[in-house]
């Protein structure tokens, strides 16, 4: 967290308030970061509340017309900020700007520099494991950024609406970014604005929560903004889906096989149940919210197949790829 902030205060670009949200911490951290930070803002809950719901808390009493959202496992390059705000201004329909991502612990191999998203609501980042060749070297147009560093026009959150504080943590950035982009926002990558990230560092990689977050939020994720034709095929997806990863895990290999070496077959069968459940009881609430959307949305049904095609996420890379 210290380095996070060190690498904010020394950004080449000046005009811009820090605010921390503190979801609960017990490690004393606190008290430190009052104690040798007294220029920034703190907002302090007595429990986890989530990413969504921290960041907008943070988003409700920031006074900038853009709001960057940055993980506290990051350091950030000196000319992040700087680089962020020069690719927003570029355009009045700019809304989402992305940074590149790299791995903390290896500089060339990248975390993110933006999102894809499969035809059942899973997501990923682009790139993610990548080796760091200039193969993401320009400005260049993305779906949407990821939200462990990106920037957002406060003007299109003000339209769109904030963080959906259902999904807790996780798909919640590609839920906010899917929704910017059905309103006609544009997302941008700019490569300058650079972040070193250390991956799952406060949820964990393969934690049991982490699991059932994301088995859940994609359902709703799929609900809220994907056409009726792909929510109709769901049943399909996962059912594909399942089988590769029940594959995956035979053959030992990928994120599943990861998972299966820290926790059991029945231990991933209840996470699966509980996640499902859970995501059915607030299906009349998703319901109205996909309306919601839909009835409010400015880009045709094509326009958003398109991008899906063009973003996509195949079912081989969720389970294969670490």
């Amino acid at each position: 967290m210290q380095a996070c902030l060190d690498s904010l205060l020394e950004q080449t670009h000046k005009d811009f308030e820090i605010i921390l949200v503190d979801n609960g911490s017990k490690d004393g951290s606190l008290e430190i970061l009052k104690k040798n930070y007294s220029e920034i803002k703190i907002i302090e809950n007595e429990k986890n509340e989530g990413f969504a719901k921290g960041n907008n808390q943070g988003i409700k009493i920031a006074m900038g017309q853009y709001i960057a959202t940055l993980n506290n496992d990051t350091v950030t390059d000196r000319d992040w900020l700087k680089n962020l705000v020069f690719t927003i201004e570029s355009g009045p329909n700019v809304g989402m700007c992305g940074s590149k991502i790299l791995s903390s612990s290896d500089h060339s191999i990248i975390d993110s520099v933006g999102i894809k998203v499969c035809l059942d609501g899973m997501s990923r980042g682009v790139g993610r494991m990548e080796k760091d060749t200039g193969q993401y070297s320009a400005i260049q147009e993305i779906l949407l950024p990821s939200a462990c560093a990106a920037l957002y026009r406060k003007k299109m959150l003000d339209e769109i609406g904030l963080f959906d504080e259902d999904f807790f943590a996780y798909c919640e950035d590609t839920d906010l970014g899917l929704r910017g982009a059905l309103m006609g926002w544009k997302a941008l990558l700019n490569p300058g604005a650079i972040v070193y990230h250390h991956y799952s560092s406060t949820g964990g990689k393969y934690s049991s929560f982490k699991a059932y977050l994301v088995e859940r939020n994609h359902l709703w994720l799929a609900l809220k903004i994907f056409p009726l034709r792909l929510v109709a095929l769901m049943p399909v997806f996962i059912l594909y889906r399942f089988t590769l990863q029940f594959y995956a895990a035979l053959m030992k290999k990928g994120a599943t096989s990861e998972f299966l070496g820290q926790y059991s077959f029945l231990d991933a069968i209840t996470i699966i149940f509980k996640a499902y459940f859970d995501a059915f009881k607030k299906l009349p609430l998703f319901i109205k919210k996909r309306r919601i959307i839909q009835k409010s949305k400015k880009v045709s049904k094509s326009e958003l197949y398109s991008w899906l095609k063009k973003n996509k996420l195949t079912f081989k890379e969720i389970v294969f790829k670490k």
